[in-house]
């Protein structure tokens, strides 16, 4: 796939599905997206029903891809079954899975404000209010359940979502070149300690800081939905409070925003559950494994030369950092 965006046919396009003449005022990449492409998209309607001008994100594959990752048809229709349950996510407005556009299949959505980088969002020190939302929002996400006839292409758990998790990240480990003992002690510990089948909802399993918007302190949209799936809620909570997702904030347990108290109250008073305090520690050592693994996975896209990338070098350079969290929280664990 090219690296650029041909502007004439994105806007030809575009027009045919406005049904009305199309000015397309702003195609830029947008930082980040190691995983898949962003594209700011402003775009000027002459008439009809989308008259006017819109900002807009084009969210399309990178040139390689991370195991788990959804396509672009699927990530837009989790957005559209999210927005109907109140999360606050970008507003989703169409689809394209016409090859012959853009050389692959892309989704674009509505503009949301704000700034999403983690160092960013966590200087400006603890911030209540965002982490009570932030437990709101993952609350209604965990409300949509597997009968949701809209997600049937999620592949649905035989047994233990946390057994399920394990044996795909032994799966990737075992795909890659090169031995990571640490991780697989760790995976050997979560298979030990794996807890029992919990209520099955639809889990983020990206909601961290760095994920989501936010403007003038407040929470604008819940980004990256390609790795949403059926599991277990607290393997969201745990992902969510994991030291690695904190960006040094490491004394305010929630994303690096908040204390644990503060956002786990919030999280139970929207979904009327309990979280049980100590079942937490388990989903964090998962998140910390998982992260290690998909940087791995992100380091083996450049070695490769599939998709050089300094981003994706220096991603694995995080990894001797994860390892040593794992032993350290596995060994507090008797």
């Amino acid at each position: 796939m090219s690296t650029e965006i041909p502007r004439q046919r994105l806007q030809d396009y575009i027009a045919r599905r406005a049904g009305n003449a199309v000015e397309i005022r702003r195609l830029e990449r947008l930082p980040g997206g190691a995983i898949q492409e962003n594209w700011a998209l402003d775009i000027r309607v002459a008439d009809g029903e989308w008259a006017g001008v819109h900002e807009l994100v084009l969210r399309r594959n990178a040139a390689s891809s991370v195991a788990a990752s959804h396509g672009r048809a699927e990530e837009f229709q989790l957005l559209r079954v999210a927005a109907a349950a109140g999360v606050k996510v970008p507003q989703p407005c169409l689809l394209c899975e016409d090859t012959d556009v853009l050389g692959g299949p892309f989704f674009i959505m509505h503009r949301a404000d704000g700034i999403a980088a983690g160092h960013r969002v966590v200087k400006s020190g603890e911030n209540g209010d965002l982490a009570r939302d932030l437990a709101r929002q993952l609350a209604r996400i965990h409300g949509i359940k597997p009968d949701t006839p809209e997600l049937d292409f999620l592949p649905t758990s035989n047994g233990s979502p946390a057994l399920d998790r394990i044996e795909q990240y032994r799966a990737y480990l075992d795909a890659l070149d090169s031995a990571r003992p640490t991780l697989e002690w760790g995976l050997a510990w979560l298979e030990r300690h794996a807890p029992k089948k919990n209520t099955t909802v639809l889990c983020h399993r990206d909601c961290r800081t760095g994920n989501y918007l936010v403007a003038d302190g407040e929470l604008t949209a819940v980004l990256d939905w390609e790795f949403a799936g059926w599991g277990d809620p607290l393997e969201d909570i745990g992902w969510f409070c994991a030291k690695c997702w904190r960006f040094g904030a490491t004394d305010r347990d929630a994303g690096g925003i908040a204390d644990r108290e503060t956002f786990y109250k919030a999280y139970e008073a929207e979904s009327g559950k309990t979280i049980v305090r100590q079942r937490v520690h388990y989903w964090e050592v998962m998140a910390h494994l998982r992260w290690a693994v998909i940087a791995c996975q992100q380091s083996a896209r450049h070695l490769s030369g599939e998709q050089p990338s300094l981003e994706l070098a220096l991603t694995g350079h995080v990894v001797p950092e994860l390892e040593l969290e794992i032993l350290r929280m596995t060994k507090e664990t008797k």
